[in-house]
């Protein structure tokens, strides 16, 4: 090229002149933009905002990280001022009415501001949508001109430092603070003082961060591990799920923070509950797992030592991790595909640690739930979880959430689709949870916010969400297409450089290293290839005083016995005690007459019923040393007013006043009984009783569903935890369900606990399936739960009616001598080779055929009562049927429909258990969609035909062995 190639005459310099965009001709165009960007970011075209974002990371002149803001309004004051007769400065006075008008705008404005500043926050960093037109956001609303905005108000009401502010540098300082990369949502909250907190910690710092060069480095090498470890998954395990986090790195910086603040403010154990996506990220870069035992995953090397096992993003992890201010054991909770079932069954295992440590406030154990913004603001259990929040029984200290707002679920992104509200995190409100929306592609404001979100939580004790948007880089999972339903989506997702390249560069401009990025992504990638620990330091040795030794109860078997009678001078004063109420204490006189009649139970004038056989098992249990949680619906009292565990004085004045609970003053030094009266839930509180369980093997942890039948409502919990989560994980697991069932004619939602489903998912002894009849037998049947070492679910088919019937009612001598029957014999002294039929049954009908062989004057007939149901006791079941060698029949007799109940499992255990010849017989209700009729006169009709055909002739199913 010649020189005079390049001259101010020369056409390439004039075809430069004209198109390039710096180029000082187009000057008045770019500076007009640029105003419009400050005033406006998402009123300039895509290409101009990223441009000027890029500005904004320059630090100003005078080396700070102050905002620039629009020049033009300052140019239109400064002339309005000139017009009035030069610059004064003017001290708004109530004297004025038009200054005094102004004043109170400016109030509205601050107001607003705080109240609604997060809609025109920058949060979103694909910049899909406009800021929304709220007109009480700009100045204009109030009237203020130009001229005003060098007005001094009186600004003593905010936080930013100064008790006069000029309306342009309030103005700015607003938005600033609250229409920045963080938008603040707490203007709901009740309490002034948690209001007033918010205010002053964003307003003070504006919300601005403030990291040093070595808190930069640490975001982004976290932000380098986050997006190292998914590409090298993308590349070396082509196609295989693992739900990515590409595009929510932030997320990983969010949690390196919460983990590093929480440890330096004594916080000793965190439990983290999240679904799939990041968790492989979360286990390798958080939690300290080795890449190499993630890649053994992958690569089908891995120990495969459970029955069942389960996909490599449903894994729970745990470890121990350095922080400031000490060891912090880390616990990602197991969960299933089920999204936010994991939430209570975190908050639970935080209260069972909470209590053994006896950290009452939650100061040592903090709860941590990642969500999804579909799911949560589309599950109803969040909702349900948050309810348990504030409750006396459920208090975990607060919870911080975390939401990976990737602004789409599965193939749904359209807001007319996704939700009815503004916000994914809106549910949340319902409690007066604050709410911190934060933009990704900004890790320095996701450090900010967490560091807000755990100061809150400490400080009040309150849940707290700090909602992370971001985006989704690739498909729900790694075999979608996700162009084919968000084509504009994926557009702006297939442009956008990546959180790390956008933050590295931010950091190379500041000066901290033009090659720091790429150096951090080789090391990264060098570790993965070495399949080496990215987390440093992973505390390999170190163990809790808390921590639970589970070797005890591992490997047992349902067989083991456990001597669960216990002696008659402990039966009569832990009888006393539990019948003994203060002086000055005044009962209900229907209360008194059942501690009366219950004080006759001890000392052995009557028969025990099912109430004084229960609260027996659990005086005995919490005086042995044994804690006993029992929660659910009016469990305090029993749905059927038979416990009475907690009673109340008749002439308090007050209602946190006037309860006594006499299982609180068994004995000095006793294990703590807990009675809680849940929240109208099944779904949550279970699985929050699940969670405690699954960290208490110590403590008899029940359930009570207030109808058996409601335990639809945690169908979820059941499947995916309590049946499965031994096989699935290896989690052992001792929980107790009582669940009300019986057919009594009280219509299709009261009648059943829909035994047929626990019967379904019985199988590798995953569970115990038990029916009692008296009172011994439940005292037994709890008790055995703590006093062996075998830790399974126990689900109880608790009667209505046994238990206020005489006949349920068990002598003194059960409970002092003998143990748990699996299979009870028939009670009737019958000459065994006279006996030509077998009746099998279990539950409540056990009566009603006892009654009708005596109308019968039936002694060719024994009935034969099997209590537990799964697993199956085969020994005890074929001796009592060997007792009676000319039966030629054996017949099954339920009170629930034949498509119900325990029918189909147990013909084939029955079958097995029988002689040559025999045949096996079917007599109940007949297949129903329903589980029980709503007419009285026809359940009456049906209940006879049953127990008649118990004594008829064999119809319908025969099966001859």
């Amino acid at each position: 090229m010649s020189d005079s190639s390049s001259t101010p005459g020369s056409g390439v310099y004039q075809a430069y002149q004209g198109n390039t965009y710096l180029f000082g001709g187009n000057a008045p165009y770019v500076e007009e933009m640029y105003e419009n960007y400050l005033a406006n970011p998402t009123s300039v075209p895509d290409n101009w905002r990223s441009y000027f974002d890029a500005l904004q990371n320059v630090p100003a002149t005078d080396g700070t990280n102050t905002k620039d803001v629009a020049h033009q309004p300052v140019i239109n004051a400064f002339a309005e001022l000139a017009k009035k007769g030069g610059t004064r400065v003017v001290e708004a006075s109530g004297a004025d009415s038009e200054l005094g008008r102004k004043r109170t705008a400016v109030q509205q404005l601050i107001a607003a501001y705080r109240n609604v500043g997060a809609r025109w926050a920058d949060l979103d960093p694909l910049k899909r949508t406009e800021r929304p037109a709220i007109p009480e956001l700009e100045p204009s609303f109030y009237d203020f001109k130009d001229a005003d905005l060098e007005t001094v108000f009186n600004t003593s009401n905010t936080f930013f430092g100064k008790d006069t502010m000029s309306l342009r540098d309030l103005l700015n300082a607003l938005r600033e603070t609250y229409c920045g990369s963080i938008g603040a949502e707490y203007m709901y909250i009740t309490d002034q003082n948690q209001k007033r907190w918010w205010q002053q910690r964003l307003e003070s710092a504006r919300t601005n961060p403030q990291l040093s060069a070595d808190d930069k480095k640490r975001v982004l090498e976290k932000l380098t591990a986050a997006e190292g470890l998914e590409r090298f998954l993308h590349t070396k395990y082509v196609g295989q799920k693992r739900f990515s986090l590409e595009g929510g790195e932030s997320f990983i910086v969010s949690m390196d923070e919460l983990i590093e603040q929480a440890g330096a403010k004594g916080v000793q154990e965190i439990v983290i509950g999240m679904a799939h996506r990041g968790r492989l990220n979360v286990l390798v870069n958080t939690l300290g797992k080795m890449p190499a035992d993630l890649f053994a995953e992958f690569d089908h090397t891995a120990p495969e030592d459970l029955p069942s096992g389960d996909v490599k993003y449903h894994q729970g992890f745990s470890s121990d991790v350095s922080t400031p201010g000490g060891p912090v054991h880390l616990s990602l909770a197991f969960n299933p595909s089920h999204l936010e079932i994991v939430n209570p069954v975190v908050e639970g295992s935080v209260r069972a640690r909470m209590d053994r440590r006896g950290d009452h406030a939650g100061k040592q154990v903090l709860p941590v739930l990642v969500h999804g913004d579909a799911a949560f603001a589309g599950q109803g259990v969040v909702m349900e979880t948050l309810a348990l929040a504030e409750t006396r029984g459920y208090f975990t200290g607060g919870t911080v959430h975390i939401v990976i707002n990737n602004q789409i679920g599965f193939t749904t992104s359209d807001p007319r689709d996704s939700r009815s509200t503004l916000y994914c995190s809106d549910i949340v409100k319902m409690i007066e949870a604050p709410v911190l929306h934060v933009n990704g592609d900004d890790p320095e404001a996701v450090v900010l916010a967490t560091q807000l979100a755990l100061d809150f939580r400490m400080e009040f004790q309150k849940d707290v969400v700090v909602d992370i948007i971001c985006f989704r880089k690739l498909g729900h999972n790694e075999q979608d297409t996700p162009a084919l339903t968000q084509p504009l989506m994926y557009k702006k997702i297939a442009k956008h450089p990546g959180t790390r390249k956008l933050y590295a560069d931010k950091l190379a401009t500041q000066g901290l290293g033009e090659t720091l990025g790429d150096d951090m992504a080789k090391a990264y990638r060098a570790a993965m290839d070495a399949g080496k620990h990215t987390v440093d330091p992973v505390l390999t040795n170190f163990k809790s005083k808390y921590a639970v030794d589970w070797s005890p109860f591992l490997n047992k078997k349902w067989t083991d016995a456990g001597d669960t009678a216990i002696p008659l001078s402990e039966w009569k004063r832990l009888a006393e005690r539990i019948t003994t109420v203060p002086g000055a204490f005044t009962v209900h006189p229907l209360v008194k007459k059942v501690l009366d009649d219950r004080a006759a139970m001890g000392r052995g004038e009557v028969n025990v019923d099912w109430g004084m056989g229960e609260h027996m098992a659990f005086a005995s249990l919490v005086s042995s040393g044994y804690p006993v949680r029992l929660s659910g619906e009016d469990c305090g009292r029993g749905t059927f007013t038979h416990r009475h565990a907690v009673l109340h004085d008749q002439n308090r004045e007050k209602f946190d006043e006037g309860t006594y609970i006499p299982l609180q003053n068994v004995a000095e030094n006793q294990a703590p009984f807990v009675v809680i009266d849940s929240i109208l839930s099944e779904e949550a509180v279970l699985a929050f009783e699940y969670g405690y369980a699954s960290n208490d093997p110590n403590t008899l942890v029940i359930w009570e569903a207030q109808f058996g039948d409601f335990a639809n409502g945690a169908q979820v919990v059941i499947d995916q935890f309590i049946a499965s989560g031994e096989v699935k994980w290896g989690r052992v697991n001792g929980i107790t369900l009582m669940l009300p069932h019986g057919y009594e004619g009280q219509g299709p939602e009261h009648s059943s606990a829909r035994l047929e489903r626990f019967m379904q998912l019985a199988a590798d002894t995953n569970m115990q399936i038990v029916q009692p009849t008296t009172a011994s037998q439940i005292f037994h049947v709890l008790r055995r739960q703590m006093v062996r070492n075998l830790r399974k679910p126990l689900i109880i088919m608790t009667p209505k009616s046994l238990l206020r019937n005489k006949d349920a009612t068990s002598p003194l001598s059960e409970f002092t001598k003998g143990s748990f029957q699996t299979v009870i014999p028939d009670s009737r002294d019958l000459k065994a080779d006279k006996v030509k039929r077998v009746v099998a049954c279990s539950g409540k009908v056990y009566y009603d055929l006892a009654k009708k062989r005596e109308e019968l004057a039936r002694d060719d007939v024994a009935i034969i009562r099997v209590e537990q149901l799964y697993p199956f006791p085969h020994k005890a079941f074929s001796a009592e049927l060997k007792k009676y060698p000319n039966a030629a029949d054996v017949v099954w007799c339920q009170d629930e429909p034949q498509n119900q109940g325990a029918w189909f499992f147990v013909q084939h255990q029955i079958h097995e258990n029988m002689q040559d010849g025999q045949k096996l017989g079917y007599s109940g209700r007949a297949a129903s969609a329903s589980p029980a009729v709503g007419y009285s006169h026809l359940h009456q009709e049906q209940q006879k035909a049953l127990v008649d055909g118990a004594f008829g002739k064999l119809k319908g199913f025969v099966l001859t062995k």
